[in-house]
């Protein structure tokens, strides 16, 4: 009987023990996220500026500045639909002195509830030297609320005449701090902070400068130092702000790194020298700053959230657009945000992401459960709408467009045609139908949210009245109209997302 010479027998014995070794580290690493879904910029083409996105409990939400008195966020599972999602309105203000120009609104979780911080002026006075920084506290959980109004916090020691602008929140060392933009003791637009004892509750009033507009990139068309924004990766602290006028193509981003053990004091700041994130004509982005940083859904990657304009004298105002892209790190620990990416770019979504884009929603009343329906998928104008047992048909299915001006149009996917007040009457009762595109009141509506699982009252512009099933019914057919808002179910509709 023959046998194996014994180096051989070593060799295989090793061979064995690598292959094992192998097989076990495969078993053991994690497999590579998949890609998230397809998006293309913008994420919101009217009223983007300012953006701050947030994902939580599978979906993003979406806030940013309105200029009104109102606050509007969109919802979705995948970064994707943002584009398509609908605004619903969680906060508006009739107090005169915060009740105009809403700026710059983030959203923050502490201790189980969602603090928005925002900045707003007073109606019916000039813009804007009455911008203050104001804070809305949940009811619980649901980022969408419903909201109260906790106060203002104002520094002892702004600049008669200058405001406080662009609020985000720093956290260390288990402390609290609000960061923004401001003018202090005559100070130019720099970047302020105070300690803060309750997350809408300053510890001081005096606030602090920890960077101003000294280097040349910093004061294209004026000396600027705004909309800071905390950035946490490694035991590390980085503030990214915004730098220069932003009616200027130069708006762009810099960076400080907390390199000190206070916050609170300017020496334990170190500024970068030079821009961090600008603007990128060949993609046409100019003005890219403003930002926001969010997480993809596994955890794995980091994004980044700004606005930009298309065109170099875009300005400062509704057509700047939301954008995001993925980031990395540099090897010396620093972020790199690369550059602005082309509008109309497909790119692959954040990792994690399992859910399919919605492409439109379907109205579920609360009441009855029942779909709102445009009868028999009818293309004339005048067809009735009602509500029916939820199908999934296309009749059943809408498309929510922001038309810029914090209302909406309600488009059915079947018809093409959008939800109407009939002959624009005000009247209790009036029959609410469908019509060709019109571009009147009548045809505007602001989706409001009203309790959680993403209720609201559909409040049309023209009358301030909702869509109502007559008489609480149940039954298929029964007619939707408009009415006085009630506060019953019957007015309630839930927005759920279909493809």
């Amino acid at each position: 009987m023959s046998r194996t010479p014994l180096r051989k027998r070593r060799r295989s014995f090793v061979l064995c023990v690598l292959a094992a070794l192998l097989a076990l580290v495969a078993t053991t690493q994690p497999a590579s996220a998949a890609d998230g879904r397809p998006y293309t910029n913008p994420l919101k083409s009217s009223k983007g500026a300012d953006p701050w996105l947030q994902y939580h409990d599978g979906n993003y939400y979406l806030i940013t500045t309105t200029f009104t008195g109102v606050l509007g966020i969109r919802k979705s599972p995948t970064l994707a639909g943002l584009a398509g999602a609908p605004d619903v309105q969680v906060w508006s203000d009739t107090t005169s002195t915060r009740n105009t120009n809403i700026w710059a609104p983030e959203m923050h979780l502490f201790n189980g509830r969602w603090y928005v911080y925002y900045s707003a002026g007073q109606g019916g006075v000039a813009c804007c030297d009455s911008q203050r920084t104001h804070v809305l506290e949940s009811a619980g959980t649901d980022p969408m609320g419903p909201y109260t109004y906790k106060g203002s916090l104002t520094g002892s020691n702004l600049t008669p005449g200058g405001w406080l602008i662009d609020a985000s929140v720093l956290r260390t060392d288990n402390k609290l701090y609000l960061v923004g933009s401001g003018f202090i003791n005559g100070s130019t637009q720099s970047l302020v902070i105070a300690p803060l004892s309750n997350p809408y509750t300053l510890a001081s009033n005096a606030f602090t400068i920890i960077s101003s507009p000294t280097l040349d990139w910093e004061r294209s068309g004026a000396p600027v130092n705004e909309a800071p924004e905390p950035l946490y990766h490694n035991g590390r602290t980085f503030l990214t702000y915004s730098a220069s006028y932003c009616n200027t193509a130069d708006y762009k981003l810099g960076q400080l790194e907390l390199t000190g053990s206070d916050p609170l004091n300017p020496a334990s700041w170190t500024k970068k020298q030079t821009p961090v994130f600008q603007r990128n004509d060949a993609n046409g982005a100019y003005g890219p700053g403003h930002n926001g940083f969010f997480t993809s859904p596994d955890g794995t990657e980091n994004w980044i959230v700004y606005h930009a304009n298309a065109t170099a004298g875009g300005g400062c105002g509704n057509g700047r657009t939301t954008r995001a892209q993925e980031f990395t790190w540099n090897t010396d620990g620093t972020p790199d945000f690369g550059t602005p990416v082309a509008l109309g770019t497909t790119l692959p979504g954040p990792s994690g992401e399992t859910a399919a884009t919605p492409t439109s929603y379907t109205l579920v009343n609360r009441s009855s459960g029942k779909c709102l329906d445009v009868n028999g998928g009818n293309t004339a104008d005048g067809t009735n709408i009602f509500q029916w047992t939820c199908t999934g048909g296309t009749n059943q299915k809408w498309k929510v467009e922001d038309l810029g001006d914090d209302t909406s149009r309600l488009v059915n996917v079947a018809t093409g045609k959008v939800m109407d007040v009939a002959d624009c009457s005000a009247s209790d009762g009036a029959d609410i139908r469908q019509w060709s595109w019109l571009n009147n009141k009548c045809q505007r509506y602001r989706l409001v949210f009203t309790a959680s699982g993403d209720h609201v009252r559909i409040v049309n512009e023209s009358t301030g009245k909702v869509a109502d099933v007559a008489d609480c019914s149940a039954a298929n057919g029964a007619d939707v109209r408009q009415w006085t808002w009630l506060n019953n179910t019957c007015q309630q509709w839930r927005l759920v997302p279909t493809t």
